[in-house]
């Protein structure tokens, strides 16, 4: 069996404008998650607080595609019923108005009988990208109202960047309508690069910006930096968080491995003869 070798790094910044950082990301194999709270001060960052806390207990576990569906479908129900939960206690302690809700993009490695691969889901516009070979390709769908306008023909992209409605989004967990994700299911190459951001990124700078970004050579921690000092940079309307993963490339694994080494090394160290 193989394992799939990754670098990662992730950065967050709350921006020019809010006074609260209301983004949560996770970034620990084989899970990497970016989250985009909203609701203000106790709303959104506690909303996207539980996503993390969720989706942390993948860490560490390995998943074949059907146990990935589940395992991410699972994470999110959660959080749905936790978010729910906290803003009925929080209504009835007397804050009426009170809401909270959060995106999601999550990606998940999983196991498959050719290697690794990829399971990713969204809800809401927080993005995914994925870069290979100095093309950046917008994998997940934005669950917005300018997006549907798009998909109907009744908007064009550039009419959608500047649309007053283009916060509006459609699908969210700690919504009225139950929170169903897109799915996502890809093998990528070494080399190739994934990007998960809150829209405090992808709203502030273009997707040449970004490509341009990602295609400077940088490990993945100083390239999400770059991202969101850029995104800050443009204006920083809104908390920018990016989390990047670098496909390094796939070693081969053997269950005896560990203990091999293990035993190797006590051997060195003189605790077996």
């Amino acid at each position: 069996m193989k394992r799939l070798v990754v670098d990662h790094g992730s950065a967050t910044d709350v921006g020019l404008v809010r006074e609260v950082n209301e983004d949560s990301y996770l970034a620990e194999a084989p899970v990497f998650v970016v989250a985009d709270g909203m609701g203000g001060h106790d709303g959104g960052d506690v909303a996207s607080g539980i996503v993390v806390q969720e989706f942390g207990r993948l860490t560490g576990r390995r998943f074949t595609l059907d146990e990935g569906i589940d395992a991410i479908m699972t994470g999110l129900r959660a959080a749905d019923d936790r978010i729910a939960e906290y803003a009925a206690s929080q209504r009835a302690r007397g804050h009426h108005d009170f809401s909270s809700g959060t995106t999601a993009v999550v990606a998940l490695v999983v196991d498959a009988p050719a290697g690794p691969q990829w399971l990713l889901a969204n809800l809401g516009d927080s993005r995914i990208y994925r870069f290979f070979e100095d093309a950046l390709t917008q994998v997940s769908v934005d669950h917005s109202l300018v997006q549907e306008l798009v998909d109907a023909g009744r908007l064009t992209e550039e009419e959608a960047e500047r649309h007053p409605d283009r916060h509006v989004i459609t699908r969210a967990l700690g919504g009225v309508a139950a929170a169903v994700p897109d799915f996502f299911h890809m093998m990528l190459p070494p080399g190739a690069r994934l990007l998960l951001c809150s829209d405090g990124v992808s709203g502030m700078l273009t997707a040449a910006r970004i490509a341009a970004i990602l295609a400077e050579s940088g490990d993945a921690r100083d390239t999400a930096r770059r991202l969101v000092d850029a995104a800050v940079a443009a204006g920083g309307r809104d908390n920018a968080t990016a989390v990047v993963v670098d496909v390094v490339g796939w070693a081969d694994e053997s269950p005896y491995d560990a203990a091999a080494q293990r035993q190797s090394l006590e051997q060195k160290l003189g605790v077996l003869p």
